[in-house]
């Protein structure tokens, strides 16, 4: 049996997903979410195989869901975009469904999704290579948003709450090993996320990396202060002091 969860904000999108899905044998629907924080609470109290989610949604985007909880669930994606952001599924080995879509489409979605549980499953020779890579969230949402376009906001899961940062809110950016913390207003929130990904989603004229552990909100920025012959120290204006390396201090320099 293949468990299910529905998120779409438009109830007779999801009506009639229920409906195509009641005459699939070996699917059950565990949740129906109306927006994704009903989806990422969903994830953690059902644990479903297979998640199919709208793109465009209020609160949180299909995006940001699959950024919450794409490492635990297999995803397939419902959108009405055009064909060059479809392009940025094609690359990145996501599942979608074109809206309008035919009982007959999602049923050929389903049947990939299952192969790729019940390999992932039994974890069969190849079984990582047949499901394909983990999605990265971040490249996918790039790689869909029109040139020159940025994130105004950053997600942050942690257990079934979600935070949902402004991209003003933040003041700055440190990666500790495999995560990133997001500090804002005096508290650090960490992310399962790269230094690296969060800065390609930013808009480069307002957050920089200042050291290869630090991306700075330049908002924030006080004065840059001396600390050894070769670097400097950003004082930030709630008085934090970081690093900055040689190339830091040369991007700053640009932008200042």
């Amino acid at each position: 049996m293949m468990r299910v969860a529905i998120v779409d904000d438009e109830e007779p999108a999801r009506l009639l997903l229920r409906e195509f899905l009641s005459g699939e044998e070996g699917v059950e629907v565990v949740a129906e979410c109306a927006n994704g924080f009903e989806a990422v609470k969903a994830v953690t109290e059902h644990k479903p195989d297979l998640l199919i989610t709208d793109v465009q949604m209020p609160k949180l985007d299909g995006f940001e869901v699959l950024d919450l909880v794409g490492r635990e669930t297999n995803v397939i994606f419902a959108t009405a975009y055009d064909e060059f952001a479809l392009k940025a599924f094609d690359v990145h080995a996501v599942d979608y469904l074109l809206k309008p879509f035919s009982r007959e489409r999602l049923r050929e979605a389903l049947a990939r999704a299952r192969a790729r549980i019940e390999r992932q499953a039994a974890g069969l020779p190849g079984a990582a290579a047949a499901a394909g890579s983990p999605v990265d969230a971040a490249a996918l949402a790039t790689a869909a948003r029109p040139a020159g376009s940025w994130i105004t906001r950053v997600v942050i899961r942690d257990g079934a709450d979600v935070h949902v940062v402004p991209i003003d809110r933040v003041d700055y950016v440190e990666a500790q090993d495999d995560y990133i913390a997001v500090h804002t207003g005096g508290r650090a929130l960490l992310k399962d996320q790269t230094l690296g990904s969060l800065e390609s989603q930013l808009d480069p004229r307002r957050f920089v990396r200042i050291h290869r552990s630090f991306l700075l909100n330049l908002d924030r920025l006080a004065k840059l202060e001396p600390a050894t012959k070769d670097t400097k120290m950003a004082v930030l204006r709630d008085g934090h002091r970081l690093p900055v390396s040689r190339s830091g201090y040369e991007r700053l320099q640009r932008l200042l």
